[in-house]
């Protein structure tokens, strides 16, 4: 698809300057450095762990749908039962999920991250 779209113009903003890029050799020395491993080590304790336990949780709610229908049709109130409670508890805790994450990746993960960045980008 081409588009009529003049170039951009030349007295613009100056681009950021062009940073060195480090080599594969740099790439595999800091995967295999004690900073990326503890970087790594982080995230999956985080992350492996409550995966499993959301794809349990989930499953449980279809095997309980499926299996069990005469518990989730059990009414709570009014017209609500146990079906669409589990099921709008699968949305809170998918929210609880990402939030968790976000939590422990900005005050775990990114400091760590941000220092290998800058390490290798020759800032430190």
């Amino acid at each position: 698809m081409a588009t009529d779209a003049p170039p951009p113009p030349k007295g613009g903003p100056d681009p950021e300057p062009a940073r060195p890029t480090p080599s594969a050799a740099e790439f595999v020395e800091v995967q295999q450095s004690a900073e990326f491993g503890e970087l790594r080590s982080a995230h999956r304790s985080f992350a492996f762990p409550l995966t499993i336990a959301f794809i349990t949780w989930y499953l449980l709610y279809v095997l309980l749908s499926i299996y069990a229908g005469d518990f989730m049709g059990n009414k709570l109130i009014g017209n609500v039962n146990v079906a669409l409670v589990l099921g709008l508890a699968q949305f809170l805790t998918t929210f609880l999920i990402a939030w968790w994450y976000s939590r422990h990746a900005a005050t775990k993960l990114d400091p760590k991250a941000e220092a290998i960045k800058s390490r290798m980008e020759g800032g430190a």
